[in-house]
């Protein structure tokens, strides 16, 4: 006797088993066939920090919808499926995991964490994939892939080294975002800027040489004023035009720093002095480049002063700005104190102020990487399709 249909539809009865017959017959599988014409899509691969979210079943939805309709028409059609470790962002899951459970990360050490770290990829990725299969995704499963996979290392190496050779890859020092907190370099996409209620310090810098005269300058950080390593103007600014090239007493310090001019400078805004320091700003990164200035880094990782900040070394960062503003105040240096709001740079994941620092980073040359794809686009043979 036939089972009589049932007036709703119920998943659950059915798509699991329909889901597994495909899985089973290899429906998604690919192999290299080269009497037809391949058709591949790379899943942007989700990171496994816990589960996915409606963009992912837009994005996968639609990425399913063309490689299906790709296989229909007889395309040898692989969907190459996988998940993506996500570095910090899964490392602070991990670490909030952990605090739940009273465990600290440094306790459990380098290789601990990494146990903690391979468990953590095997339940959010393993939910991941389970929930790219309900939506009913036509990935190739043989073939998925993880970030971290021994293979994909292997390949990350041997093409490193290759650039690396050719001299496409490249060390060098510049200014990066640094959180003392992760202590790690950020993207520029993982700063938060976020409005602050701040203040400007004005400050004098006295001239060396000229008893009782002063430049002026204005600051939102004071603390950085010990690594100074030029004051900058603007060359059209009549103001200053008699103190360019001449030395300035650095406050606090036992250093001389110089007046440079720059077109950086805008001398409508504040006092049209401003302190370069080129370790701790982009833009006086960039000056200090121009005027072959030093690059003194006044912070430790962890945003405490460094050995070169003197008598105020082993302080937190704010803690020494505290110190610094009083004595300076203290010598008669503090011209005055303004409310000021500001956008900051904060740390998108844990909250924290980040720090430009100058650190030793890898670069790629990307003018010769960009050429045959640049040239493809030229020729035709790519489409860019909005």
């Amino acid at each position: 006797m036939a089972k009589e249909l049932e007036k709703n539809y119920n998943p659950s009865e059915m798509e699991d088993r329909i889901y597994q017959n495909w899985l089973d017959k290899k429906y998604f599988h690919a192999e290299v066939d080269r009497s037809r014409k391949p058709f591949t899509i790379v899943m942007p691969p989700p990171n496994i920090t816990g589960q996915l979210h409606m963009g992912h079943a837009l994005d996968n939805t639609m990425q399913d919808i063309l490689i299906r309709y790709k296989r229909m028409q007889g395309y040898n059609a692989l969907w190459q499926p996988g998940t993506d470790h996500a570095a910090i962002a899964t490392e602070v899951k991990i670490i909030e995991a952990l605090k739940e459970q009273g465990i600290d990360k440094d306790e459990l050490g380098r290789e601990g964490f990494l146990e903690k770290a391979w468990d953590w990829k095997a339940e959010y990725g393993g939910r991941i994939i389970n929930q790219l299969k309900k939506l009913g995704s036509s990935a190739d499963w043989d073939r998925e892939r993880f970030t971290m996979d021994e293979g994909n290392n292997d390949a990350v190496n041997e093409v490193f080294c290759k650039l690396y050779e050719k001299g496409w890859i490249y060390k060098g020092s510049r200014i990066v975002n640094w959180c003392p907190v992760c202590q790690t370099t950020i993207s520029d996409a993982e700063v938060e800027h976020v409005d602050q209620d701040g203040f400007f310090w004005y400050i004098n810098y006295p001239i060396v040489g000229e008893e009782g005269r002063y430049v002026e300058i204005a600051t939102t950080r004071p603390e950085t004023l010990l690594g100074d390593t030029a004051v900058a103007v603007n060359p059209e600014d009549e103001r200053y035009q008699d103190i360019i090239g001449k030395m300035l007493k650095l406050p606090l310090t036992d250093r001389e720093i110089p007046v440079v001019a720059d077109p950086y400078v805008d001398k409508e805004f504040g006092t049209g002095c401003v302190k370069i320091t080129p370790a701790h700003d982009p833009n006086d990164f960039e000056v200090g480049k121009r005027h072959n200035l030093g690059e003194i880094n006044i912070l430790n990782d962890d945003a405490t002063i460094n050995s070169l900040g003197g008598k105020y070394a082993g302080m937190d960062r704010y803690e020494a700005r505290k110190a610094i503003v009083a004595d300076l105040e203290g010598l008669g240096l503090l011209v005055k104190v303004a409310p000021h709001n500001h956008n900051v740079g904060t740390h998108d994941r844990c909250k924290t102020t980040v720090e430009p620092l100058v650190k030793p980073q890898w670069f790629v040359k990307m003018e010769e990487m960009a050429k045959p794809a640049l040239e493809a686009v030229k020729n035709g043979e790519l489409k860019l399709i909005p």
